[in-house]
């Protein structure tokens, strides 16, 4: 299992955040999603023999969010 916190450019509202966890939670291979409404960062502890780190960053930028920074470690 690994972990990743993506650093996103913002979250405007609390509905983001909501369509940010529904979207990531609902992946193969994903086990936790937590995001920090006040930090804009979104963690998530997914299956890297599941699906890719990279995959994530492209979910969440393809709501509409930008990644500015990730850091993905081992669980």
């Amino acid at each position: 299992m690994k972990k990743i916190s993506m650093q996103l450019d913002t979250l405007t509202c609390p509905s983001c955040m909501v369509k940010i966890e529904k979207s990531l939670v609902k992946q193969a291979g994903v086990s936790n999603v937590k995001v920090l409404f006040n930090a804009s960062k979104v963690k998530v502890t997914f299956d890297s023999g599941l699906l890719a780190s990279a995959a994530l960053v492209g979910i969440v930028e393809k709501l509409g969010y930008p990644v500015i920074s990730t850091k993905v470690s081992e669980v």
